[in-house]
């Protein structure tokens, strides 16, 4: 049986990045990202909005780059894949959650703070962002072509 497992992501962040390290000193970072989709109301008409707020974790360098060059509000592109993460809480539940583990995170915006352009793509081998072509501005969606 065939099998796949890859999202593609383009949002905002939440909130600033959140960087920790493993016991081995392994950079891990989260970023909440919020994703909207828009949609027509098959009852009304109208043209609504959803937004969904995701989880997103970056490893090594990658998550060492989008701590310093990412915060609140910065848009960025996401290629993943999804993950389930079981747990136990100090009083006994049982939780579970699904995130996004990136494999390539893209920063679509400027640093404000740096005065650096950080348009570009990082992979997970790289420690500053590359130039590359995709800019936010290329980016288009009809909104009543791919409303339901």
């Amino acid at each position: 049986m065939a099998s796949l497992n890859k999202i593609f992501l383009i949002g905002n962040l939440t909130k600033d990045p959140e960087l920790r390290y493993t016991p081995n000193g392994v950079g891990v970072v989260n970023l909440r990202v919020a994703v909207n989709r828009k949609y027509r109301d098959r009852a009304s008409g109208d043209l609504k909005e959803e937004t969904c707020f995701i989880t997103v974790t970056a490893w090594d360098k990658q998550a060492e780059a989008c701590n310093q060059y990412l915060s609140k509000g910065s848009p960025i592109f996401v290629e993943g894949t999804l993950q389930s993460r079981s747990w136990e809480t100090n009083d006994g539940q049982k939780r579970n959650t699904i995130e996004v583990r990136a494999e390539r995170v893209q920063f679509l915006g400027s640093s404000k703070d740096s005065g650096v352009k950080v348009n570009g793509n990082l992979d997970a081998d790289t420690s500053a962002p590359a130039e590359d072509s995709l800019k936010p501005e290329s980016i288009s969606w009809d909104e009543e072509e791919n409303a339901v």
